[in-house]
């Protein structure tokens, strides 16, 4: 009998878990293809209209901020945090508000130059899903932390184009353990995403193209994840204390006003940094074999490489919804354009800028949220093979190693305010 009634729970789990991730992915699909095709379009107009750079941000943190007021109960979105203290409290729930809030929220902040991504809009929309189907399902609350990493592995699946990606992230980032109960409820969610992400032809967010690379390599390859390592903590302490500061304004509207003040500067100034920047990395890949050393563009891009984390704060502090998902891919594609140019330059290395921009991304997402595997899965599936997996694997290691023995915390695991 007992065998019997554990079997029908499992059985009652996965009906569940694969009714999740059909939502969960069409609700992924969704905000992903119209914040592109919205932001696109309206950054093309700032482009000719440059006062727009000013003018976006002021109704984008606006508009969010009356949302929250007048609809969605006046309460700060808090991110992954949310997540985790509905799994680690079961008194904790994730209301069901909390789906719109995130998906209405994360696509204004995006299309109107927020300098963030959609990325953890919908890791804790789809999780209030998966939230909400366990509350409706009856299901034991033993089986809580499996529908809620599920829905978010179906969610991120549909927005990388990467099914590995969502089973890695579920169980490094959100369920942060390991069991039998977990890897299956993630792996049936990304089969029934990736069968929705086929219907809709959505294919991978990056197409990057590796070459093969000298082993001499691996030297300089150590040396840039250590330094990944000391970026992403850098960036997660930037964060953490500018959003902070945010918080300690009382006045709401002074809190908007200065963020969009402060976005709309920065992006007048460098319009890469609109939105979440995507469209700047692309160009900068388009072009990164074409790229010659010179002092003026080494400023530039470590401009960009300093200031995004600082503009995405502001976005996140003064009530943006987003997270350090898309600045910390951002940053390193122009890190390692910057570190590959400067050796060849200087010391005659002949290193593959193309190729430590690819290993960069994955070592400061690693170091950044921890979770070496999901950096590694991700950027495996943007360069489309394993011609760089060494160098991958080398640099989510070593950077999540740095980082974590520099300091503990992410910004989503971070205790504080």
């Amino acid at each position: 009998m007992r065998k019997k009634n554990v079997g029908s729970a499992f059985l009652g789990l996965l009906i569940v878990t694969s009714l999740t991730a059909m939502i969960s992915a069409i609700l992924a699909i969704t905000l992903r293809v119209i914040t592109e095709k919205t932001q696109d379009r309206l950054f093309e107009q700032a482009r000719t209209n440059s006062l727009l750079f000013f003018v976006f941000p002021v109704f984008g943190f606006a508009l969010i901020f009356l949302l929250r007021k007048f609809i969605f109960h006046n309460k700060a979105n808090k991110g992954i945090k949310e997540i985790y203290n509905s799994i680690e409290n079961r008194k904790q729930t994730l209301p069901a508000y909390k789906v719109p809030s995130h998906y209405i929220n994360g696509f204004l902040t995006v299309i109107f130059g927020g300098s963030t991504g959609i990325e953890v809009s919908t890791v804790v929309a789809t999780a209030a899903i998966g939230e909400a189907a366990f509350q409706r399902s009856g299901m034991a609350n033993k089986y809580k932390t499996e529908i809620v990493a599920a829905a978010v592995a179906a969610g991120i699946t549909a927005l990388f184009s990467s099914p590995i990606t969502g089973v890695f992230f579920a169980v490094e980032a959100i369920a942060r353990k390991t069991s039998k109960t977990i890897l299956i409820s993630a792996l049936v969610a990304v089969v029934v995403s990736a069968f929705i992400l086929r219907l809709a032809g959505l294919r991978p967010l990056f197409e990057l193209h590796a070459q093969s690379w000298p082993y001499y390599a691996v030297p300089f390859i150590l040396g840039f994840s250590i330094i990944s390592g000391f970026v992403s903590v850098c960036f997660t302490k930037i964060c953490l204390f500018i959003k902070n500061r945010f918080a300690a304004i009382g006045n709401n509207k002074l809190r908007v006003g200065v963020g969009a003040l402060v976005v709309g500067i920065v992006i007048f100034l460098m319009p890469q940094l609109y939105g979440d920047s995507y469209h700047a990395v692309k160009a900068l890949f388009v072009g990164a074999s074409h790229f010659q050393f010179s002092a003026s563009l080494i400023v530039l891009l470590l401009g960009v490489l300093i200031i995004k984390p600082i503009v995405a704060s502001v976005t996140l502090g003064a009530g943006g919804d987003g997270g350090v998902f898309a600045p910390s891919l951002v940053i390193v594609a122009f890190l390692g354009l910057s570190f590959s140019l400067s050796l060849n330059h200087f010391f005659g290395t002949h290193l593959i800028p193309v190729n430590f921009m690819i290993i960069g991304m994955a070592a400061v997402l690693s170091g950044c949220i921890h979770a070496p595997f999901t950096a590694l899965a991700l950027m495996s599936t943007f360069s489309a093979g394993t011609i760089i997996l060494v160098p991958l694997i080398i640099g989510s290691f070593t950077a999540k190693y740095i980082a974590k023995r520099l300091y503990p915390y992410t910004v989503y695991s971070y205790k504080g305010r």
